[in-house]
Protein backbone atom coordinates (compact mmCIF):
# COMPACT_ATOMS: atom_id res chain seq x y z
CA UNK A 1 0.00 0.00 0.00
CA UNK A 2 0.92 3.18 -0.98
CA UNK A 3 1.51 5.80 2.10
CA UNK A 4 -0.35 8.70 1.66
CA UNK A 5 -0.84 11.07 4.40
CA UNK A 6 1.87 11.80 6.97
CA UNK A 7 0.48 14.04 9.81
CA UNK A 8 2.72 14.35 12.73
CA UNK A 9 2.11 16.18 16.00
CA UNK A 10 0.48 18.97 14.55
CA UNK A 11 -0.67 22.01 16.48
CA UNK A 12 -2.53 24.73 15.90
CA UNK A 13 -2.78 27.57 18.14
CA UNK A 14 -5.29 30.95 17.84
CA UNK A 15 -3.63 33.67 20.06
CA UNK A 16 -4.57 32.13 23.82
CA UNK A 17 -6.54 29.60 22.15
CA UNK A 18 -5.52 26.03 21.12
CA UNK A 19 -7.14 24.56 18.75
CA UNK A 20 -6.29 21.61 17.42
CA UNK A 21 -3.28 19.52 19.56
CA UNK A 22 -1.15 16.07 19.35
CA UNK A 23 -2.88 14.85 16.21
CA UNK A 24 -1.27 12.18 14.63
CA UNK A 25 -2.75 10.52 11.41
CA UNK A 26 -1.56 8.16 8.67
CA UNK A 27 -3.42 7.21 5.68
CA UNK A 28 -2.84 4.68 2.92
CA UNK A 29 -4.13 4.65 -0.53
CA UNK A 30 -7.61 3.11 -0.09
CA UNK A 31 -8.00 4.61 2.99
CA UNK A 32 -11.83 6.59 2.98
CA UNK A 33 -11.64 8.09 6.73
CA UNK A 34 -14.88 9.15 8.15
CA UNK A 35 -13.60 12.43 10.82
CA UNK A 36 -16.57 13.20 13.56
CA UNK A 37 -17.06 15.13 16.36
CA UNK A 38 -19.18 17.73 18.15
CA UNK A 39 -19.30 21.20 16.36
CA UNK A 40 -15.89 22.86 17.75
CA UNK A 41 -14.21 19.67 18.10
CA UNK A 42 -11.52 20.76 15.51
CA UNK A 43 -12.63 18.97 12.57
CA UNK A 44 -12.13 21.84 10.35
CA UNK A 45 -9.07 23.15 11.45
CA UNK A 46 -7.63 19.58 11.11
CA UNK A 47 -8.79 19.56 7.72
CA UNK A 48 -7.68 23.10 6.92
CA UNK A 49 -4.03 22.49 8.33
CA UNK A 50 -3.67 18.99 6.49
CA UNK A 51 -4.49 21.39 3.18
CA UNK A 52 -1.54 23.74 3.88
CA UNK A 53 -4.24 26.19 4.88
CA UNK A 54 -2.99 27.18 8.08
CA UNK A 55 0.17 27.85 9.42
CA UNK A 56 0.92 25.38 12.22
CA UNK A 57 2.49 26.08 15.49
CA UNK A 58 4.41 22.50 15.61
CA UNK A 59 4.41 19.74 13.51
CA UNK A 60 4.52 18.55 9.73
CA UNK A 61 2.32 17.30 7.15
CA UNK A 62 3.91 14.94 4.25
CA UNK A 63 1.65 14.03 1.45
CA UNK A 64 3.10 11.51 -0.93
CA UNK A 65 6.33 12.19 1.32
CA UNK A 66 6.44 15.57 -0.09
CA UNK A 67 6.45 18.52 2.85
CA UNK A 68 3.13 20.16 2.96
CA UNK A 69 3.85 23.64 3.56
CA UNK A 70 3.17 27.55 1.58
CA UNK A 71 4.76 27.82 -1.82
CA UNK A 72 5.16 23.88 -2.21
CA UNK A 73 3.23 23.97 -5.19
CA UNK A 74 4.34 20.16 -6.02
CA UNK A 75 2.73 19.16 -2.45
CA UNK A 76 -0.35 21.38 -2.65
CA UNK A 77 -1.20 20.11 -6.19
CA UNK A 78 -1.69 16.41 -4.86
CA UNK A 79 -4.24 17.86 -2.17
CA UNK A 80 -7.62 18.57 -2.96
CA UNK A 81 -9.84 20.49 -0.36
CA UNK A 82 -14.06 20.94 -0.64
CA UNK A 83 -14.17 23.65 2.82
CA UNK A 84 -17.93 23.42 4.12
CA UNK A 85 -19.03 27.23 2.84
CA UNK A 86 -17.74 26.46 -0.88
CA UNK A 87 -16.52 30.41 -2.21
CA UNK A 88 -17.42 30.23 -5.80
CA UNK A 89 -17.50 32.69 -8.43
CA UNK A 90 -21.19 33.34 -9.04
CA UNK A 91 -20.97 35.35 -12.83
CA UNK A 92 -19.21 32.27 -14.62
CA UNK A 93 -21.16 29.46 -15.86
CA UNK A 94 -20.27 26.18 -14.36
CA UNK A 95 -18.43 25.04 -17.19
CA UNK A 96 -16.18 28.12 -17.26
CA UNK A 97 -15.75 27.78 -13.37
CA UNK A 98 -14.37 24.68 -13.62
CA UNK A 99 -12.10 25.45 -17.13
CA UNK A 100 -10.72 28.61 -15.23
CA UNK A 101 -9.47 25.76 -12.27
CA UNK A 102 -8.36 23.47 -14.64
CA UNK A 103 -6.19 26.16 -16.16
CA UNK A 104 -4.93 27.29 -12.30
CA UNK A 105 -3.80 23.75 -12.49
CA UNK A 106 -1.76 24.05 -15.61
CA UNK A 107 -3.54 20.94 -17.06
CA UNK A 108 -4.13 21.12 -21.07
CA UNK A 109 -7.30 22.23 -22.34
CA UNK A 110 -7.65 19.20 -24.22
CA UNK A 111 -7.48 17.07 -20.84
CA UNK A 112 -9.83 19.73 -19.14
CA UNK A 113 -12.71 19.53 -20.91
CA UNK A 114 -12.33 15.46 -20.92
CA UNK A 115 -12.55 15.76 -17.14
CA UNK A 116 -15.18 18.80 -17.16
CA UNK A 117 -17.17 16.10 -18.99
CA UNK A 118 -16.76 13.26 -16.71
CA UNK A 119 -17.14 15.48 -13.53
CA UNK A 120 -20.62 16.97 -14.48
CA UNK A 121 -21.99 13.87 -15.02
CA UNK A 122 -20.63 11.93 -11.97
CA UNK A 123 -22.02 14.29 -9.77
CA UNK A 124 -24.96 14.75 -11.89
CA UNK A 125 -24.72 18.18 -13.52
CA UNK A 126 -24.72 17.90 -17.09
CA UNK A 127 -27.68 19.60 -17.54
CA UNK A 128 -26.59 22.68 -15.64
CA UNK A 129 -23.03 23.05 -17.73
CA UNK A 130 -24.28 26.49 -19.31
CA UNK A 131 -25.95 27.58 -16.17
CA UNK A 132 -24.95 30.54 -13.97
CA UNK A 133 -23.36 29.63 -10.34
CA UNK A 134 -25.51 32.16 -9.01
CA UNK A 135 -28.73 30.42 -9.93
CA UNK A 136 -27.32 27.11 -8.45
CA UNK A 137 -29.07 25.36 -5.33
CA UNK A 138 -27.01 24.45 -2.35
CA UNK A 139 -26.94 20.98 -3.04
CA UNK A 140 -25.63 21.96 -6.99
CA UNK A 141 -23.31 24.56 -5.63
CA UNK A 142 -22.46 21.69 -2.86
CA UNK A 143 -21.53 19.22 -5.72
CA UNK A 144 -19.99 21.62 -8.16
CA UNK A 145 -17.35 22.62 -5.02
CA UNK A 146 -16.37 18.80 -5.18
CA UNK A 147 -16.14 18.50 -8.82
CA UNK A 148 -13.56 21.51 -8.49
CA UNK A 149 -11.69 19.57 -6.34
CA UNK A 150 -11.52 16.20 -8.01
CA UNK A 151 -11.00 17.93 -11.18
CA UNK A 152 -7.32 17.84 -10.74
CA UNK A 153 -7.20 14.27 -9.76
CA UNK A 154 -5.40 14.97 -6.32
CA UNK A 155 -4.08 11.64 -4.60
CA UNK A 156 -5.39 12.86 -0.86
CA UNK A 157 -9.39 14.35 -0.81
CA UNK A 158 -10.52 16.11 2.07
CA UNK A 159 -14.49 17.28 1.95
CA UNK A 160 -15.79 18.93 5.15
CA UNK A 161 -19.35 18.39 5.57
CA UNK A 162 -19.99 17.40 1.62
CA UNK A 163 -23.67 16.28 1.80
CA UNK A 164 -24.96 19.15 3.19
CA UNK A 165 -27.79 20.47 1.28
CA UNK A 166 -28.25 17.20 -0.62
CA UNK A 167 -31.36 15.42 -0.97
CA UNK A 168 -31.51 11.77 -0.47
CA UNK A 169 -31.13 10.41 -3.99
CA UNK A 170 -27.89 12.36 -4.48
CA UNK A 171 -26.47 11.44 -0.76
CA UNK A 172 -26.94 8.12 -2.36
CA UNK A 173 -25.33 8.88 -5.65
CA UNK A 174 -22.42 10.61 -3.18
CA UNK A 175 -21.80 7.64 -1.28
CA UNK A 176 -21.46 5.85 -4.49
CA UNK A 177 -18.64 8.39 -6.13
CA UNK A 178 -16.75 8.53 -2.86
CA UNK A 179 -16.71 3.85 -2.66
CA UNK A 180 -15.07 4.91 -5.93
CA UNK A 181 -12.86 6.86 -5.33
CA UNK A 182 -11.56 4.84 -2.47
CA UNK A 183 -11.27 1.84 -4.66
CA UNK A 184 -8.94 3.93 -6.98
CA UNK A 185 -6.40 4.06 -4.01
CA UNK A 186 -6.67 7.68 -3.35
CA UNK A 187 -6.76 8.56 0.37
CA UNK A 188 -9.84 10.62 1.63
CA UNK A 189 -11.19 12.64 4.79
CA UNK A 190 -14.86 12.91 4.88
CA UNK A 191 -16.27 15.30 7.79
CA UNK A 192 -19.89 14.47 8.47
CA UNK A 193 -22.59 14.76 11.07
CA UNK A 194 -24.19 12.30 9.11
CA UNK A 195 -23.00 8.90 10.92
CA UNK A 196 -25.06 6.67 8.97
CA UNK A 197 -24.00 7.45 5.50
CA UNK A 198 -20.39 7.33 7.21
CA UNK A 199 -20.74 3.81 8.23
CA UNK A 200 -21.68 2.44 4.86
CA UNK A 201 -18.66 3.96 2.93
CA UNK A 202 -16.03 4.84 5.36
CA UNK A 203 -13.04 2.14 6.15
CA UNK A 204 -11.55 4.32 8.83
CA UNK A 205 -13.24 6.05 11.50
CA UNK A 206 -11.59 9.17 14.01
CA UNK A 207 -13.36 10.72 16.55
CA UNK A 208 -12.41 14.38 17.96
CA UNK A 209 -12.80 16.20 21.42
CA UNK A 210 -11.37 19.92 22.31
CA UNK A 211 -8.80 19.79 19.15
CA UNK A 212 -7.76 16.35 19.74
CA UNK A 213 -8.51 12.64 18.41
CA UNK A 214 -9.82 10.64 20.98
CA UNK A 215 -10.17 7.71 18.78
CA UNK A 216 -9.19 6.24 15.64
CA UNK A 217 -9.25 2.55 13.79
CA UNK A 218 -11.48 1.05 11.13
CA UNK A 219 -15.23 1.28 11.53
CA UNK A 220 -15.41 -2.49 12.91
CA UNK A 221 -13.20 -1.96 15.58
CA UNK A 222 -14.47 1.67 16.57
CA UNK A 223 -17.89 0.50 16.63
CA UNK A 224 -17.08 -2.45 18.66
CA UNK A 225 -14.42 -1.33 20.59
CA UNK A 226 -16.73 1.70 21.97
CA UNK A 227 -19.82 -0.50 22.42
CA UNK A 228 -17.83 -1.93 25.77
CA UNK A 229 -18.89 -5.73 24.14
CA UNK A 230 -22.62 -4.64 24.96
CA UNK A 231 -25.47 -5.93 22.59
CA UNK A 232 -29.21 -4.11 21.91
CA UNK A 233 -31.86 -6.49 21.82
CA UNK A 234 -35.14 -6.35 20.66
CA UNK A 235 -38.14 -8.32 20.65
CA UNK A 236 -41.94 -8.62 20.01
CA UNK A 237 -44.61 -9.86 22.81
CA UNK A 238 -47.55 -11.91 21.53
CA UNK A 239 -49.69 -10.46 24.22
CA UNK A 240 -48.48 -6.80 25.90
CA UNK A 241 -47.83 -6.50 29.49
CA UNK A 242 -48.50 -3.57 31.63
CA UNK A 243 -45.93 -4.89 34.26
CA UNK A 244 -43.37 -5.22 31.17
CA UNK A 245 -41.39 -2.27 32.11
CA UNK A 246 -40.55 -3.71 35.82
CA UNK A 247 -39.98 -7.22 34.96
CA UNK A 248 -37.04 -6.39 32.31
CA UNK A 249 -35.44 -4.09 34.99
CA UNK A 250 -35.39 -6.57 37.14
CA UNK A 251 -33.54 -9.04 35.22
CA UNK A 252 -29.28 -8.87 36.30
CA UNK A 253 -27.09 -7.06 33.88
CA UNK A 254 -29.99 -5.73 31.85
CA UNK A 255 -29.78 -1.77 31.10
CA UNK A 256 -31.28 1.12 28.75
CA UNK A 257 -35.18 -0.71 28.61
CA UNK A 258 -37.08 0.95 26.48
CA UNK A 259 -41.20 -0.39 25.71
CA UNK A 260 -43.26 0.64 22.83
CA UNK A 261 -46.78 -1.47 22.77
CA UNK A 262 -46.13 -5.41 21.94
CA UNK A 263 -42.19 -4.38 21.51
CA UNK A 264 -39.31 -3.49 23.59
CA UNK A 265 -35.37 -3.35 23.27
CA UNK A 266 -32.76 -3.11 25.73
CA UNK A 267 -28.64 -3.75 26.42
CA UNK A 268 -27.44 -7.27 27.79
CA UNK A 269 -23.85 -8.37 26.82
CA UNK A 270 -23.38 -9.18 23.29
CA UNK A 271 -22.14 -12.88 22.88
CA UNK A 272 -23.97 -15.56 21.56
CA UNK A 273 -23.86 -17.37 24.84
CA UNK A 274 -25.38 -14.10 26.24
CA UNK A 275 -28.25 -14.08 23.79
CA UNK A 276 -29.39 -17.81 24.75
CA UNK A 277 -28.74 -16.90 28.56
CA UNK A 278 -31.43 -13.22 28.00
CA UNK A 279 -33.91 -15.39 25.81
CA UNK A 280 -34.27 -18.20 28.80
CA UNK A 281 -34.65 -15.25 31.30
CA UNK A 282 -37.18 -13.40 28.97
CA UNK A 283 -39.19 -17.38 28.79
CA UNK A 284 -38.89 -17.71 32.82
CA UNK A 285 -40.43 -14.54 33.00
CA UNK A 286 -43.52 -15.75 30.93
CA UNK A 287 -43.27 -13.26 28.30
CA UNK A 288 -44.81 -14.74 25.39
CA UNK A 289 -41.73 -13.95 23.07
CA UNK A 290 -43.27 -13.75 19.05
CA UNK A 291 -39.72 -12.14 17.77
CA UNK A 292 -36.46 -11.84 19.43
CA UNK A 293 -33.55 -10.44 17.17
CA UNK A 294 -29.75 -9.10 18.58
CA UNK A 295 -29.49 -5.63 16.92
CA UNK A 296 -26.25 -4.80 14.78
CA UNK A 297 -24.38 -1.97 16.69
CA UNK A 298 -23.61 0.75 14.57
CA UNK A 299 -21.37 4.36 14.41
CA UNK A 300 -24.39 6.64 15.95
CA UNK A 301 -24.90 4.15 18.44
CA UNK A 302 -20.94 3.84 19.28
CA UNK A 303 -20.83 7.89 19.04
CA UNK A 304 -23.26 8.46 21.72
CA UNK A 305 -21.80 5.34 23.69
CA UNK A 306 -18.34 7.18 23.66
CA UNK A 307 -19.72 10.41 26.00
CA UNK A 308 -18.57 13.07 23.85
CA UNK A 309 -19.29 16.33 25.11
CA UNK A 310 -21.37 18.90 22.95
CA UNK A 311 -19.30 22.18 22.99
CA UNK A 312 -21.29 25.33 23.80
Amino acid sequence: MTQILNARNLRVDYARFNALAEFNLVLNGGDLLGLVGPNGAGKTTALRAIAGQLPLTTGEVRVLDRRVEPGAIDALSTIGFTPDTPALYDALTVADFLHFIGRSYRLRDEMISERIDFWLEQLWLSDRRDSKIQTLSRGMRQRLNVARTLLPNPSLVLLDEPAAGLDPAGRIQFRRMLASLRDQDKALIVSSHILADLHEYCTHIAIMEQGRLRTFGTVASVVGGLADHRCRYSATLVVPRDDLQARLAAIPNVTNVEVTGHTFSLEFDADAAAAATLLRRLLAEDLQIAAFTPLKGDLEDAYLRAGIRQVD
